[in-house]
């Protein structure tokens, strides 16, 4: 037996990883299981492509072993192994020029820009997280001789020959007293499904259980070995040789591994509205299978959301908790992405920002809402059970993701006042009457109230349809469009927005009663002074007396209460402009009114139109009082 000191370098790391690097100890079960599915890919493709290894005959698994009376975990392959050499080199000397780098650089870099694992092999060193001593049995395929690496972490290792039967590894961790909580069975077994249970190759469990009579009697143990992964990676399967049924029931098995994805029983058991699986060659290799739920997860309005999208590297798991794998508009969307590729960082919880992240997740928000494209197309009533569930994220893509705002324009669908159910831009713009010069929405939080205001009663005569946008956000997100298909997005709460009926209605200068409703204008602008920016006859009203409405450069009502939601502050306050009805009783009564009566009756305008459009009254004693005077 031969002894061996750890490189400083190797002292160094161990200590960062054992204390620094990994958030949650069970990730050496993954490393473990990473490692041995990667020896028997190597011995796979050595035995179809080198004339040394071509009588090499194996039948390739993984077998983790658990023995709680010498409190030992054991994960072993039968690989492609190591000989005496290569134990040293990638077990005892890993101080190669990069990791030297790596180290010597983390005190300020902050420990990023790392790609060790897999590149160096220190996943490996997880295993001390657990364990007080690791022992590596190796043999090297086309060898004779077994080689057994050993040490308890903290500055030396030995190498000694050892007895094997066939090519592979085992190794054995003599768990510490944290570790031996992976004695339990059903808790390795959970940690192999969740981590591992794509992994290509079947990986049996074994274990020592309890063993009980007909009168529940212990009776003794009996080993107990059982598969406990999937074996196959769905994903990389080719689509042609998936069903229907296939796809669902890897999505119901998907789900409850996430959880249910916070429906809670009900909805994890639900089938999908729809799925998408691609898988992408060339400068880039990934597989990609993403699933649009049938019904919304309960938390997709919490900022504390779970992220329905695994990331594998080669068909290891490596997290479920990355919300930057999609947008986050796109939260509610659920699958796999699988890269070859995809380099990661030490511990590999946290994706490095990299080109090929960015590539692999630019083309799946593309192919996500071209599937969605072509389902509103091709099945309108399915898509419309879509929007009803998740119309509100693609929203805030609308607003947050502008290089796709074209293909999100075209999804995004809107009430309306001349159709039933939801309607798109282009269906609107089809719609324009000849001369139209906009496309009109109003915004607010209760869709009866908006149908009923005031300010849509002009349109609805002249037949010039409207949106009507009543989710919250839709105010944030419709007022930064500008345009669409080369027609001006309005807001009828705006001023101007009126501008269509054009000659319909005279100039209140030159139209009957002209000097009537400029008085009255007059009286209102004295007897409400600063409280409103202006006051002026309406072309937009039918049957109201008056409404307000913003200038065009101001916020309005809604887009103030939802900066206020979001944090953004209180905006400086914005009078709004009072439009008076020149047709309309109490307006002819204004311009006739004595003062006293004057100022009661332009304050209850005033006061009414706010009240309609969801406002609250700075003094609603003195609104009571001016409405009782003139009722009596």
């Amino acid at each position: 037996m031969s002894q061996h000191h750890f490189k400083t370098e190797v002292s160094r790391l161990l200590d960062l990883i054992i204390h620094s690097l990994y958030s949650h100890k069970e990730i050496f079960l993954r490393e473990l299981v990473s490692n041995a599915s990667d020896a028997i890919d190597k011995l796979r493709y050595l035995t179809v492509s080198d004339e040394a290894y071509k009588s090499i005959s194996f039948e390739p698994s993984i077998r983790v072993v658990l023995d709680r009376e010498s409190k030992t975990l054991v994960v072993e392959d039968d690989g492609v192994g190591m000989d005496e050499k290569e134990l040293e080199e990638n077990l005892g000397t890993i101080a190669r020029s990069g990791t030297r780098r790596f180290l010597e650089k983390l005190p300020e870099e902050a420990r990023k820009d790392s790609n060790l694992i897999g590149q160096f092999g220190v996943g490996f060193y997880s295993a001390f997280m657990v364990a007080d001593k690791v022992e590596v049995t190796s043999k090297k395929a086309g060898t004779e001789t077994a080689f057994r690496w050993t040490s308890d972490g903290k500055g030396e290792y030995s190498v000694e020959p050892a007895e094997r039967v066939g090519p592979g590894t085992e190794v054995r961790l003599h768990l510490n007293g944290e570790g031996q909580e992976y004695l339990a069975r059903w808790t390795v077994e959970g940690l192999l499904k969740k981590y591992s249970n794509h992994i290509a190759y079947p990986i049996s469990l074994v274990s020592e259980e309890k063993k009980y009579g007909d009168e529940g009697k212990e009776e003794g143990t009996e080993r107990k070995e059982e598969v406990v992964n999937a074996a196959t990676a769905l994903w990389r399967r080719p689509k042609s040789e998936l069903s229907e049924a296939d796809y669902v029931e890897f999505y119901k098995s998907f789900s409850a591994s996430l959880g249910g994805f916070g429906f809670g029983a009900e909805g994890a058991e639900a089938e999908p509205l729809l799925w998408m699986h691609t898988k992408a060659e060339g400068a880039i290799e990934y597989s990609t299978l993403f699933y649009i739920p049938s019904k919304a997860p309960s938390d997709l309005y919490r900022a504390d959301y779970k992220p329905g999208v695994k990331l594998y590297v080669r068909r290891v798991f490596i997290t479920d908790d990355e919300k930057e794998l999609l947008p986050v508009y796109l939260r509610f969307v659920r699958g796999v992405i699988d890269s070859e590729d995809l380099p990661l960082n030490v511990s590999r919880e946290i994706l490095q920002q990299n080109r090929v992240m960015s590539s692999i997740r630019q083309a799946s928000v593309k192919k996500i809402l071209g599937e969605l494209a072509e389902l509103a197309k091709v099945n309108p009533d399915k898509y419309a059970k879509f929007v009803e569930q998740f119309n509100r994220p693609l929203k805030e893509g609308l607003y947050s993701d502008f290089a796709n705002r074209e293909a999100l324009l075209g999804l995004v669908r809107w009430k309306s006042t001349a159709a039933e159910g939801w309607t798109s831009f282009a269906d609107y713009r089809s719609r324009m009457k000849e001369g139209q010069k906009a496309v009109y929405y109003i915004a607010g939080a209760d869709e009866e109230r908006l149908r009923r205001s005031p300010l849509l009663e002009m349109y609805r005569k002249e037949g010039i349809e409207v949106l009507v946008c009543s989710d919250e956000i839709d105010e944030l997100v419709i007022s930064g469009l500008g345009q669409f298909d080369g027609a001006e997005i309005k807001s009828v709460s705006r001023s101007g927005s009126e501008a269509d009926f054009g000659e319909a209605e005279k100039d209140e200068a030159g139209s009957e009663g002209g000097a009537e409703v400029a008085q009255a204008v007059e009286k209102a602008k004295k007897a409400l002074g600063e409280a409103v920016k202006d006051v002026r006859a309406s072309k937009r009203l039918a049957e109201s007396p008056a409404c307000v409405v913003v200038d065009s450069d101001d916020p309005s009502l809604q887009f103030r209460e939802l900066m206020k939601q979001l944090g953004g502050g209180e905006l400086p306050d914005v009078k709004p402009i009072l439009e008076l009805n020149p047709g309309h009783g109490l307006v002819k009564r204004l311009a006739a009114a004595p003062e006293a009566e004057a100022e009661d009756l332009a304050q209850v305008l005033l006061g009414q139109a706010l009240l309609v459009e969801g406002a609250k009254l700075a003094d609603p004693v003195d609104f009571a009082a001016r409405l009782s005077r003139l009722l009596s």
